[in-house]
């Protein structure tokens, strides 16, 4: 008997044979969708994100989106984001400046009032927990094509002993050979001329200052091409012949972002921007590295004209909140990492962020401060592709083991690298060696000390700023102990120039930022710069019990001091951790670092002890983490160490009364 099938029959077959159809015809978006699908659940198992770890978006409103260049951790817990400007000229030429505090704990926010355009500052950590902010934008630049009026340096002269002389923005210069009218577009303070000797052997040195002037109006005729002598509009007398300018060519050159000599201490407590005295030198793109007395050194940048500070580097005195020159110079491409280590040196690991010739100032080395000798530290395979690496002091600090990650060549070069090196200034000729390979050819890492004296390293991009779709989205974790590194749970977004991160009093991590200069692989559109704040938390914070401190107030611990702490589960504590709050920046992070503590337990307590070495413990805020003997650490206490009694007041004091 043949077989006839039902209606319903025969519409399920047909309903089959369509569903197979459309099926092959969207094979690769059902294909797809399973797999985000199997990877969500993947990644969400417990026993993953004990392995891996879990990262996790910051829900941030809308009002406070910005675009975060800068993120330092203060002793309030809170994490201030600075955008300045966040690299749109729109927002630099409407004066729309942004800073946004943002408390981790409590997910809250809110706006700072921002006094000048923070974007591509430096900032360091202060004694008193302030964070110090110099340096900023004065000038967008302006790429070869898009400069419309002839412009360039300045030099103002003053050959009066007798007095200063200030010219306000819009002072106008004419030429006395070309007759060609430049104006400046920033106020300058030319200072009193020197005047050595008596009698008829006086001898008057004219002082000098810089300034960026531009012709009146657009148009090739309008420029020059020899040096000439400017008089200066206004004046009379005595004042026109004691002052007046020298340019050499006023041109349609390309014009570099130009600095600011602005400075200020953000207070975390006040939760405000605090002027003080501006530095003596306009920095764009500069390092601030504390030192072991307290005191800042700031290092490089581009000046006021968009050209790299030629070596004068200076110092700031918390105390009194002024400025000193260091008495030699020293040559640095901008955001040189610059770490504070043993006897007060300073080593300079190679990295940095950007703009100065390729083959000045890039060796790696040990800088002294006082005789201004600079030791080179060599052994680095690479050493024209360090431009955008990381480097980290390896925890502990006491080891004094630094690691260079990463890296690309000078500028828009396409090379970059996955090669880390590793040296140790413990050795009697210390050298840098390779160490293991990171998990991608990147530009740009981000790289974290974790309390568990692991190194968080994620994100990154194979080309300059993400061209051609080069973002990396890897993570890995680094033992330096064991000289190894294994991948983690891969991060939500790219990241690349303008991004980094930070690690939080709770343990996790914090990464921001990214500003990829296009936004599809071909490099025909524009790119966004990446406003989302994202969270990981590491495998450490999954395990089932963790020890925790149980005095939370924050307490203040001399160098050399011990103190004591109630703790849970106290008996499994071995380590001690006092870890330095971070403050980051384009590829830059040198605050960071992880201190070993003595530490006894009895009971249920814990004693843990300070170094006495200041280089080693510069002062300041820190968190103090204790680990237990699975790798554990607790969330963080916050430590204040003061000044080192050898660089108090009071010892200088007595030093400078004993001298006398």
């Amino acid at each position: 008997m043949r077989f006839t099938p039902s209606r319903r029959t025969r519409r399920l077959a047909i309903g089959a044979a369509v569903v197979l159809v459309l099926g092959g015809m969207n094979a690769p978006a059902i294909w797809g969708y399973a797999a985000d699908q199997y990877h969500d659940y993947k990644i969400n198992k417990p026993e993953y994100k004990a392995r891996n770890g879990h990262w996790d978006v910051v829900d941030v409103p809308e009002e406070y989106r910005i675009n975060t260049i800068h993120a330092a951790l203060l002793h309030t817990g809170k994490v201030l984001l600075v955008a300045g400007s966040g690299n749109n000229a729109a927002n630099f030429k409407a004066k729309s400046f942004r800073t946004v505090l943002w408390d981790p704990r409590t997910d809250t926010y809110k706006d700072i009032p921002t006094p000048k355009d923070l974007f591509c500052s430096g900032h360091t950590q202060l004694p008193d927990g302030k964070l110090l902010v110099a340096g900023g934008t004065q000038r967008y630049e302006k790429l070869d094509g898009d400069v419309d009026k002839a412009g360039g340096l300045m030099i103002v002269h003053n050959e009066n002993p007798d007095k200063p002389m200030t010219f306000p923005a819009g002072t106008r210069f004419t030429g006395k050979a070309n007759h060609k009218t430049f104006e400046s577009k920033d106020a300058v303070l030319v200072p009193r001329a020197a005047k050595t000797g008596e009698g008829d052997k006086v001898k008057v040195t004219a002082s000098t200052a810089r300034v960026y002037v531009e012709a009146l109006d657009k148009g090739h005729e309008y420029e020059t091409g020899a040096t000439d002598n400017y008089r200066v509009e206004g004046l009379s007398g005595a004042d026109a012949r004691n002052s007046y300018g020298i340019a050499n060519k006023l041109s349609f050159d390309k014009k570099d972002f130009q600095g600011i000599k602005d400075a200020f201490e953000f207070d975390p407590v006040a939760e405000r921007y605090v002027t003080v005295d501006p530095m003596h030198e306009a920095r764009w793109y500069p390092t601030l590295t504390t030192l072991q007395d307290g005191r800042v050194l700031s290092v490089s940048g581009l000046d006021e004209i968009g050209q790299v500070v030629p070596g004068k580097n200076e110092i700031y005195d918390p105390a009194t909140k002024k400025w000193t020159y260091l008495p030699k110079e020293r040559f640095f491409p901008t955001y040189p990492a610059l770490f504070l280590t043993d006897k007060g040196r300073i080593f300079y690991t190679g990295s940095n962020a950007g703009y100065g010739p390729a083959d000045k100032g890039r060796v790696p080395g040990l800088w002294d401060l006082e005789s201004n000798d600079f030791t080179v530290v060599p052994g680095i395979g690479d050493p024209d592709i360090l431009e955008t690496s990381m480097s980290v002091l390896l925890p502990p600090a006491q080891l004094q083991r630094y690691m260079v990650l990463g890296g690309g060549g000078v500028g828009e070069d396409r090379r970059s690298t996955a090669r880390t090196r590793i040296v140790d200034l413990r050795d009697e000729s210390p050298r840098f060696h390779d160490g293991p390979d990171l998990y991608a050819k990147v530009r740009y890492p981000s790289s974290v000390i974790l309390p568990d004296d692991t190194v968080l390293t994620t994100n990154g991009s194979g080309d300059y700023r993400g061209r051609g779709d080069s973002n990396v989205i890897a993570a890995e974790l680094y033992d330096p102990r064991a000289n190894s590194t294994r991948p983690v749970a891969d991060p939500l977004v790219g990241r690349n120039y303008h991004s980094g991160a930070l690690l939080l009093p709770d343990g996790r991590v914090m990464t921001f930022g990214s500003d990829s200069l296009f936004g599809d692989k071909d490099n025909t559109r524009p790119g966004t710069f990446q406003q989302q704040i994202d969270l990981y938390t590491p495998p450490y914070a999954f395990r089932e019990e963790r020890p925790e401190i149980k005095d939370t107030a924050p307490r203040t611990v001399r160098l050399g001091e011990s103190a004591t702490y109630r703790a849970d589960r106290a008996k499994s504590i071995v380590r001690g951790r006092l870890i330095r709050p971070g403050s980051f920046t384009h590829v830059t992070n040198i605050e960071q670092r992880s201190i070993a503590l003595d530490l006894t337990v009895s009971g249920d307590t814990f004693t843990v002890t300070l170094p006495k070495d200041p280089s080693l413990v510069p002062p300041g805020w820190y968190m103090l983490n204790v680990v237990d003997a699975k790798g554990t650490p607790s969330e963080a206490v916050w430590v204040k160490v003061p000044v080192a009694e050898e660089f108090s007041p009071a010892a200088a004091a007595e030093s400078s009364a004993n001298s006398s």
